[in-house]
């Protein structure tokens, strides 16, 4: 019975702790040169170019309005994120085009489909528009 219950609390500790590295694992790191870049393309330049690429590019898996909810969201593994939640919003605009532009995992990288960068800044100002 006692070596059971060991057994019990090192399996359990074990389990978290897998769950732990794997959540430190899946964090998105940015790389600290696009985390401060500033974005180039103001705000209200070319909104519905903006809104346009958005339409074409990310609304099958990220939904209308940023949440996630696009018709091939349910194809992908990893968490789309809520375009319109704080947390989202609070990331530097540098951040979002380089997650937009190198992806990861189910994100594909954009880089080869959108060449011009401009392109994927004016998504960034579309996404900022998704705000709660």
């Amino acid at each position: 019975m006692k070596t059971f219950k060991i057994l019990t609390v090192i399996t359990v500790i074990s389990l978290a702790l897998f769950s732990f590295t794997t959540l430190i694992q899946e964090e998105w790191k940015v790389p600290a040169k696009y985390e401060t870049m500033k974005n180039p393309i103001d705000a209200k330049t070319d909104a519905a170019i903006g809104k346009s690429l958005y339409t074409k590019h990310c609304k099958s898996c990220h939904g209308a309005e940023g949440y996630g909810d696009g018709t091939k969201a349910d194809e992908m593994d990893g968490e789309l994120g809520d375009f319109s939640s704080e947390e989202f919003q609070a990331q530097s605009d540098g951040a979002l085009f380089y997650k937009t532009s190198f992806g990861r995992l189910d994100m594909p990288e954009y880089t080869k489909k959108m060449q011009d960068d401009e392109d994927r800044w004016l998504i960034v100002n579309y996404m900022r528009t998704l705000a709660e």
